[in-house]
């Protein structure tokens, strides 16, 4: 059964970075496309960044272009999203989800069909 862990929230203050980890077990990620996704209080998942299965192409929310980071480590079976200028807004339950192994392309919409149990990152002086 895919199992995703995502681990590397925190506290840290406007302008800080964080790398966020996206870790597998029981199968290899990189026959995955995998996607970022975040959940603010009362608010609906977005998707934050994501990157496709075989050549890597990645995409981002227009949010987090120029300050967000996404990664594979094949070796590590890990999943990175380095966030860089943080912003208040930031602040949320962040996950991390694999899609089904027939789909190449990742997505933005939350149409993933494994999903880890989120890491909190918060923003705040």
């Amino acid at each position: 059964q895919l199992q995703l862990v995502e681990s590397g929230g925190a506290l840290v203050q406007p302008g800080g970075s964080l790398r966020l980890s996206c870790a597998a077990s029981g199968f290899s990620l990189d026959s995955y496309a995998i996607g970022w996704f975040r959940q603010a209080p009362g608010k609906e998942r977005e998707g934050v960044s994501c990157i496709d299965k075989s050549d890597g192409s990645t995409d981002y929310a227009d949010s987090v272009k120029g300050r967000f980071t996404i990664s594979r480590d094949n070796a590590k079976n890990t999943v990175y999203l380095q966030m860089n200028s943080l912003r208040p807004e930031a602040t949320a339950v962040y996950y991390c989800a694999a899609r089904l192994p027939l789909l190449r392309s990742c997505t933005l919409s939350p149409w993933y069909s494994s999903w880890g149990q989120g890491t909190q990152v918060t923003v705040s002086s």
